[in-house]
């Protein structure tokens, strides 16, 4: 039986450096995100996780390194420029607008968009945001606040799609829901997923990288980082 095909990369970084000011948080990452798929980033709090996204989105310089997205080298190019380009980046906080309703959220989402369907798309994958559409962004329970935020990303239309912590401070029922749509999402785009919830992490993804003070200490398919003996030790508080 021949093997399944390999996805070609999307986005890869070398030897990535990055901080706040003169603060160095991550050191020499490389990385790589196939065009479809997902990849976890797992980590101990405090490991760069988060440095890392904002880095790649846009929102913190690169010191040194590069980043390469579909095909282009983009340390130089803005947070919107990268988001014009495909790359969706839903933050650990204040990924929506909580004064707007959802509907307003989700138009503001879709703004770039002639065709206007894929918010019906969104109440599809999320149908609990449809009974919601005039309640304000700021009242919703932080299961639907993620929801919101991850619909107004899929809009979009990006070819990764970046989450900080989608399942964090979130009811286990609303966990499961979120878990099974991004199950969905990785079978149609690329993925990068940071999340505290091990198992949920590594049932969505194929790769995972674990980070230890701002460099990777693992990686590999996430059955073989699974079973290292070493994973423990680098994700215990």
């Amino acid at each position: 039986m021949s093997a399944p095909p390999v996805s070609p990369t999307l986005l890869k970084t070398h030897e990535l450096c990055s901080g706040y000011g003169r603060s160095q948080v991550l050191f020499g990452m490389s990385l790589e995100v196939p065009a479809q798929g997902a990849i976890c980033v797992l980590g101990r709090n405090g490991a760069g996780k988060t440095t890392l996204l904002k880095t790649l989105a846009g929102d913190l310089p690169t010191m040194s390194g590069t980043i390469e997205f579909d095909g282009r080298r983009v340390e130089a190019t803005s947070m919107e420029g990268r988001a014009r380009s495909g790359l969706g980046y839903v933050p650990q906080e204040n990924a929506a607008f909580s004064g707007l309703s959802v509907l307003e959220n989700l138009q503001l989402g879709a703004i770039r968009q002639r065709d206007k369907s894929g918010i019906d798309e969104v109440l599809t994958v999320f149908p609990k945001l449809g009974t919601r559409l005039s309640q304000a962004a700021g009242t919703l329970s932080g299961g639907e606040r993620k929801m919101l935020a991850i619909g107004r990303a899929m809009l979009g239309r990006p070819k990764l799609l970046m989450l900080d912590e989608p399942t964090e401070g979130v009811w286990i029922g609303v966990i499961e829901e979120i878990a099974e749509q991004l199950q969905k999402l990785a079978k149609t785009m690329a993925v990068i997923l940071v999340e505290q919830h091990i198992e949920l992490a590594m049932r969505v993804a194929e790769t995972a990288y674990v980070m230890d003070r701002g460099r990777i200490a693992l990686k590999g398919p996430v059955a073989q980082v699974h079973a290292d003996p070493e994973l423990l030790r680098y994700l215990a508080p």
